[in-house]
């Protein structure tokens, strides 16, 4: 009911001033008959009606026109205390809406000001040239009463409109925040997808090809060789359908249980990923140096998937039998290099701006913190380095070890420590 109201009177605010125009002048009539008690009226009531009827013709202006409204009110107040009327609120009502309406559409100072102005006239004049039978403290406490309150009034509903403005323009701007950054996650989630799409798509059509090729050459003239790498295109053709209804699967619904997730694709399936390069031709040689070290479940499947594009490319543009993977563990960084001598017949190494392989592992290194550089060696063939960061844990736990060796050395042995 409330609120119906509310938006009824917003919606209508010419009705609204015609009807507090049409009140005030209607309580101007017994205003201008009103007397102390005891005393007779000494001044004719028409006009006192008729001043007050243009005060509450000018409160037609007061929303766009607010300072001339108040002034013309205050004109139209001065000149009944000047003609012997008592001021009371069914006099000046028209001068009190006027200063509610300035005091709740402008800013404090000038509410204030007007406020005050109005006060030292309105008392000035009924001091002056006001009723002798009037109390000296009505004339004084009573327009002061008066004035101050609408004044207060607009203040307090213009201060608590801006506070709900304020609470609503943050709610929108969280608002717009909150979709801005479920659209920037949604990007980033299928950016994601699209590369690992791309690694799957690549690496095992690449393989395909040379095996589909190599099948071709061979089988008419070594059909048992034939059949064989025959057998190892369809495994690979197998485990990229794996791969990708493992890929495309991130798609589903988080509820979606209907096939069980496999294991997480990581360097533990590195040796793996290695031996499918034979059948294309590639050796890959992997080692290790330094103790091993967990990484993030992200950092793990970028390190996978770099090492996977880089030895693609090695397949696709090197032109050479063999590519060696480097991992080096230090207290707080997994390297990762990948290398290959090239070759003298086939096409040159990508250089490090061509294809989105490149772009791809170099965004996949930076979304892990990490960082990612591909280049030509200068003995010849390409390499492609990347630093990821290892978990923390790990790291803590290295250096408790360490701290832990380093006690053992230096602790001395006593005899009675042996006994």
């Amino acid at each position: 009911m409330i609120h119906s109201l509310q938006r009824m009177l917003r919606c209508h605010p010419r009705t609204i001033d015609l009807v507090v125009a049409a009140t005030l002048f209607a309580c101007s009539f017994p205003g201008s008959v009103m007397t102390l008690p005891g005393r007779d009226l000494e001044v004719p009531w028409w006009p006192g009606v008729l001043v007050s009827g243009v005060s509450a013709v000018a409160l037609l202006w007061r929303r766009t026109l607010p300072r001339t409204t108040v002034v013309v009110t205050l004109c139209c107040a001065m000149a009944v205390a000047a003609l012997g009327y008592i001021l009371t609120v069914l006099v000046i009502g028209p001068l009190m809406v006027a200063l509610y309406s300035l005091a709740r559409l402008s800013d404090r100072t000038t509410a204030n000001l007007f406020t005050v102005c109005g006060i030292a006239l309105l008392v000035g004049t009924v001091q002056i040239l006001g009723p002798d039978s009037e109390p000296p403290a009505l004339k004084l406490l009573g327009p002061v009463i008066w004035l101050l309150l609408p004044t207060s009034l607009g203040t307090t509903t213009r201060l608590r409109a801006a506070c709900l403005e304020a609470v609503r323009a943050r709610a929108d701007h969280a608002e717009r925040t909150r979709e801005k950054e479920a659209r920037h996650r949604v990007t980033e989630e299928r950016m994601r997808i699209a590369r690992d799409l791309h690694d799957v798509v690549a690496h095992h059509l690449v393989l395909a090809n040379l095996q589909a090729g190599t099948v071709v050459r061979l089988m008419r003239s070594r059909p048992e060789e034939a059949e064989r790498i025959a057998a190892e295109l369809a495994g690979s053709t197998l485990s990229a359908v794996r791969e990708l209804k493992a890929t495309v699967g991130l798609l589903r619904h988080a509820d979606d249980s209907e096939t069980p997730p496999g294991p997480a694709t990581g360097l533990a399936q590195l040796a793996e990923l290695a031996a499918s390069f034979e059948p294309a031709g590639l050796l890959v040689t992997v080692n290790t140096e330094g103790r091993p070290q967990p990484l993030s479940a992200g950092a793990d499947l970028t390190a996978y998937r770099i090492v996977q594009e880089a030895l693609t490319n090695v397949t696709k543009h090197a032109g050479t039998g063999s590519a060696e993977v480097r991992l080096s563990y230090s207290h707080d960084r997994l390297g990762i290099t990948v290398t290959d001598h090239g070759g003298t017949t086939a096409p040159a190494s990508p250089t490090p701006s061509d294809g989105y392989g490149v772009i791809g592992m170099r965004e996949r290194a930076l979304s892990a913190g990490g960082r990612l550089r591909v280049g030509h060696r200068p003995e010849g063939g390409f390499e492609v380095v990347t630093e990821l960061p290892l978990l923390p844990q790990a790291q803590d736990q290295a250096q408790d070890r360490a701290q832990d060796r380093s006690k053992g050395h230096t602790q001395p042995h006593s005899p009675n420590a042996l006994a």
